[in-house]
């Protein structure tokens, strides 16, 4: 029997069960698999804790505790968990059992690999971010009709930005949803509704539920 130390493993932050709080999945029970790691550092973060903070958990574990909560939606989140490569055959494991997969991903590695059944969710960085370099622009080839894409926006030249790239890479018509997120406290959700409204554009706004829920410090939820 092999030990539990050669097994592939992942670096786990936290599980939890919660509503999911972004996305077209919004309002729906969910559990979170939120990795360990990230190697960007967007000035909006809220979840620098997950930088470092985690446990080595087997896949085998990690997939049976997962399974055990018998909730048929799963997002897998961190951090950023395409920088664990053992997340890829986890994702397959979670399809495999049934599971409706979703990937928050930074949108800064090649989302090529992931399972063809999980729904990607992938965030490309905003200059406000402060991580817009990083942006990996292949992936939008990679992106279907199953995939939703995320602007985080906390300032008119955001919100001009993440415009120009819709209308360039006609987005409405690659992905599932195009999705408009205000930077929590940093901007008044009603600017971005009222530019989008002007601009007639075919995006979905959104607000964070779960910071409106509870505290938006508190961790898992």
């Amino acid at each position: 029997m092999p030990s539990a130390a050669s097994q592939p493993q992942l670096t786990v932050n936290e599980i939890f069960l919660s509503i999911q709080g972004e996305s077209t999945w919004a309002g729906l029970r969910c559990i979170f698999v939120r990795l360990t790691a990230c190697d960007l550092r967007c000035t909006y973060c809220d979840t620098a804790y997950a930088f470092t903070e985690g446990k080595r958990r087997p896949l085998d574990e990690l997939l049976k505790e997962t399974l055990a909560y018998d909730c048929p939606l799963v997002e897998l989140t961190g951090g950023e968990p395409l920088l664990q490569p053992s997340a890829l055959p986890f994702m397959t494991a979670l399809c495999d059992a049934g599971r409706t997969v979703l990937l928050e991903t930074s949108g800064a590695h090649d989302i090529s690999k992931v399972d063809a059944r999980v729904h990607r969710i992938m965030d490309l960085k905003t200059p406000g971010s402060g991580e817009c370099a990083r942006n990996l622009w292949s992936n939008i080839e990679h992106l279907t009709r199953r995939d939703e894409l995320k602007f985080v926006i906390g300032s008119r030249e955001d919100y001009e930005w993440s415009r120009e790239q819709v209308r360039k890479f006609d987005l409405p018509r690659r992905v599932n949803a195009v999705l408009f997120s205000p930077v929590f406290g940093r901007i008044e959700p009603v600017e971005i509704v009222n530019w989008i409204l002007a601009d007639k554009l075919e995006v979905r706004f959104q607000l964070q539920l779960h910071k409106f829920i509870w505290d938006p410090q508190k961790r898992g939820v």
